[in-house]
């Protein structure tokens, strides 16, 4: 029998974490899972990441530098980086300098989490580097390409996939139960509090205007937990504040998307990629224009879907349909069609027959896996070659490093990898306790104090 491969993930948040772990299943599906989150702003409680539902064999939390250190230590065969893009940038230069030659080393894996709407550039650029760069559907991969073409840096890396969260049962009309509409709620989309109430006053509203009806608030986390964005303006205060309070047919609710959606009719949002995962079961979907259809919000990446409508008009009954034609595009097919096959790049390897998990119709994790396949087959890999090098970038590559403690060659700066070999195991619980404490108080601050002062500074 083949050994297991080893695959280790490192997440920055709850939703990077579930996207990574789900990768990495789609993409070597029989293997050894070690978890690691990198410390900081988001890095999960442990109540959000059983409401992802994704569990590893072994789980930690390091600074880049001890993650750095770590798959020195470990040699893991595949390393999936779900991290905002400087930081992945900082691994692929920290794997640079640790293997500065041809030699045997982990595939690097990255990608995006849902829509990419903004910092297109920026964010590609910053992933760049990583063996694959993991498009979530064939308009994704033409734009991907499109930006490492145009500054003259290999595309190679683009490998068109989907989702690895889409799935679920088909919808099914409600029938003899309550007609369900959910809202899913994002932390910073649209970011002013008078935004926010005016949403939450609709749904609110909608509740009233069909008793017959379960308005669900589907809530992205509690007050005082981080997700991949800052929530400044919480729903649940905003909720407080709602004259009259909720009708008893509207609540909010937390829990795992997918379980969620099971049992919903209608999926009302502003841009969430929980659009995404609606759709793909064929559930009828709102994406809301009623503060205007703007980049800021991301409303503008479902132009042509079809499902572009306001609360006056779900009000009047209107349940919207995705067109077909850009759900294909977008890497979605409805539930009962086949599922989306990855159209291969230029440099794509042939895709097997045969693969594990292959739908009727297409894979869209095929070609990744053939990628992914043969890189481990290699006896040696090439060092990690990001496009932003101190002679592309000088101004901004430092910086990137220095947030994450690494010098400008990628090595990690003096006492940046604490060892915990000796250390007692108090002090290593009194430290986590104050890491836990000034994260509970940059929360306070985020969520508390800035509001504040930035209203103080508007009178």
């Amino acid at each position: 029998m083949p050994e297991r491969k080893r695959v280790a993930v490192l997440a920055d948040s709850d939703t990077r974490w579930k996207w990574g772990a789900l990768t990495a299943r789609r993409l070597v599906p029989d293997h050894e899972l070690t978890g690691y989150l990198l410390r900081g702003r988001a890095t999960p409680t442990a109540r959000q990441l059983g409401e992802v539902g994704v569990r590893a064999d072994r789980l930690a939390e390091v600074t880049c530098a001890e993650f750095l250190a770590e798959i020195e230590r470990e040699r893991y065969d595949v390393v999936v980086l779900a991290l905002v893009g400087g930081a992945v940038q900082a691994v692929l230069h920290g794997a640079r300098a640790l293997w500065p030659a041809p030699a045997r080393r982990p595939v690097f894996v990255t990608g995006y989490v849902g829509v990419v709407y903004e910092k297109l550039a920026d964010g590609l650029l910053l992933r760049h580097g990583a063996d694959l760069v993991l498009a979530n559907s064939r308009h994704d991969a033409e734009r991907f390409r499109a930006v490492y073409e145009g500054v003259g840096a290999d595309a190679g890396a683009v490998t068109e996939t989907a989702l690895p969260f889409l799935g679920g049962a088909p919808y099914e009309p409600a029938g003899s139960r309550a007609h369900t509409v959910v809202f899913a709620v994002q932390p910073s989309v649209p970011d002013s509090r008078a935004d926010r109430a005016y949403l939450l006053e609709r749904a609110v509203g909608h509740a009233r205007k069909h008793p017959d009806r379960e308005v669900l608030i589907k809530l992205r986390s509690k007050p005082g937990e981080h997700t991949t964005h800052l929530e400044e303006q919480p729903y649940q205060r905003l909720a407080e504040k709602v004259p009259g309070g909720l009708p008893a047919n509207c609540r909010l609710v937390y829990g795992n998307m997918g379980e969620v959606l099971d049992g919903t009719d209608l999926l009302v949002t502003v841009s969430s990629t929980a659009a995404l995962e609606s759709l793909h079961r064929s559930i009828p979907t709102a994406i809301l224009t009623d503060l205007g259809i703007r980049e800021a919000l991301g409303n503008h990446h479902f132009l042509g879907s079809g499902c572009l409508a306001s609360w006056d008009q779900l009000d009047s009954g209107l349940l919207p349909e995705g067109d077909p034609v850009w759900l294909a595009a977008q890497g979605v097919r409805p539930a009962g069609l086949p599922g989306p096959a990855a159209t291969p790049g230029p440099a794509d390897p042939p895709v097997p027959q045969a693969l594990p998990g292959a739908a009727a119709g297409g894979d869209a994790y095929a070609v990744a896996r053939a990628k992914v396949a043969g890189l481990l087959a290699a006896t040696r890999l090439p060092s990690p070659a990001p496009y932003y090098t101190l002679t592309t970038a000088p101004g901004y590559l430092p910086g990137i490093l220095a947030r994450h403690r690494l010098a400008p060659d990628g090595r990690p700066l003096p006492g940046a990898a604490r060892p915990e070999a000796g250390e007692s195991r108090l002090r290593r619980r009194l430290r986590a306790h104050l890491r836990e404490a000034a994260r509970g108080a940059y929360r306070h601050g985020v969520q508390r104090v800035a509001p504040v002062i930035r209203r103080l500074g508007e009178l």
